[in-house]
């Protein structure tokens, strides 16, 4: 049983650490499947480094899908171009905060990153619960786009989607001449559609996860004790022998509620807390009920000298009890993949209101200023708000780098 654990550990390792072969193997696979079945005939487009399809029939599957949803479509069109301004700066107060928090507060630092399969995602696990939420995020992304273009007499030419290699995209392809000729107002509907789309999304789904334990490591600390029951600590396992846990006097089941001034209820919590090999911090435990304060000194890790461990084999399992378990979640991996979803669709949405120039952001900040100035001062206006836009979107990715080193999921 021992040999066959370390057996499948050595194999994750391997495809980890060769994700992008995987990856560019999986592409290769792609173009020389749809070379072969001639897949131009169906509408696709095939080069060396991309598959696009195009669907020319969009404008008629939106226009009777709308027959039936006219009122509810353009009670969503308004509520859009408010939600796009309300993400748009909850974007810019996320990044901004979190410079902040870098430098003021550490262990509050998010660290970010871009998904890229085979780069930045690597885990078998994660590049296919990211597989498999992409096309369902585009497709309600794209989709809100075209109603309500179609809602707004607004031709759609083509829908569909494209794939780089290991990037994925969505389109709806709106007639540029009636969509530039529509009112202001049409036009911000149709961009602000999308990120809305998925972030409604995003809560009805996070609505149903509230029962799942996993997705208490998502819900802000403010609200965490409206949903959860939350744990006294994290469950000691074991002791690392000639660690500075064991040398301190922990032992197994004790229950670790602090360490320093930082609270551990998850293991997530573990996380928020700076440790450096050959420092002394006060751990808090529980043992029999009784509160004990031990100070342990930091050992360092195996595989990474500079990295500081307690010495202990913790219990990774979140300990979370919802409060509405009306749900029973027996399987992990259903859970995992819809966290994943959650996750992409409402980080999509949001990030995708930044005025970037590729972004809905950046469309939804020039049709407002449009024809209030000159063209020049339009596009000198939309240059200072792209860079400072680039300038603090890349500190987060820098900033994330910078604390931990190149790291993957």
């Amino acid at each position: 049983m021992r040999l066959k654990k370390i057996t499948y550990t050595m194999e994750l390792d391997f495809i980890t650490q060769n994700a992008i072969i995987y990856v560019l193997m999986a592409w290769v696979a792609i173009f020389v499947t749809a070379k072969a079945l001639k897949a131009e005939r169906f509408g696709f487009t095939i080069k060396p480094y991309s598959l696009t399809y195009k669907n020319y029939k969009v404008q008629s599957a939106l226009t009777r899908l709308l027959g039936r949803t006219r009122r509810g479509i353009r009670v969503f069109a308004d509520v859009s171009v408010i939600a796009g301004f309300l993400m748009m700066g909850f974007a810019f107060w996320f990044l901004l905060q979190n410079i902040t928090n870098f430098f003021t507060q550490p262990s509050e630092f998010a660290e970010l990153t871009v998904l890229i399969p085979g780069v930045t995602l690597t885990s078998a696990s994660a590049i296919l619960y990211f597989l498999l939420s992409i096309p369902i995020v585009l497709v309600i992304h794209e989709g809100a786009h075209g109603i309500v273009a179609t809602l707004e007499k607004i031709k759609i030419k083509t829908g569909g989607f494209a794939i780089f290699i290991a990037m994925f995209a969505g389109f709806v392809e709106p007639d540029e001449e009636e969509f530039d000729k529509a009112k202001k107002i049409s036009r911000l509907r149709v961009i602000g559609a999308g990120a809305t789309s998925n972030v409604i999304f995003a809560f009805a789904l996070g609505a149903i996860l509230l029962t799942n334990p996993l997705f208490a490591i998502i819900v802000p600390e403010p609200f965490l004790g409206w949903f959860y029951e939350s744990p006294e600590g994290v469950l000691v396992l074991s002791v690392i022998e000639g660690g500075g846990a064991e040398k301190a006097g922990m032992q197994t089941n004790d229950i670790i509620t602090k360490i320093n001034d930082v609270g551990i209820v998850s293991p997530m919590d573990f996380q928020k807390v700076e440790l450096s090999p050959g420092d002394t911090v006060n751990v808090t435990i529980l043992r029999d009920g009784q509160q004990t304060i031990i100070p342990v000194i930091i050992m360092a890790s195996p595989d990474d000298p500079e990295r500081g461990l307690v010495g202990i084999m913790r219990d990774n399992n979140m300990a979370f009890k919802p409060v509405y378990n009306f749900i029973e979640w027996n399987n992990p991996q259903l859970s995992m993949f819809l966290l994943w979803l959650w996750m992409i669709s409402f980080f999509i949405g949001i990030i995708n209101m930044l005025p970037l120039p590729i972004l809905d952001g950046g469309k939804f900040i020039q049709t407002i200023i449009d024809k209030k100035m000159s063209e020049k001062s339009v596009n000198g206006t939309m240059m200072a708000i792209y860079a400072f836009t680039f300038i603090i979107f890349g500190l987060n990715i820098g900033l994330s780098y910078y604390k931990s080193g190149w790291f993957t999921i």
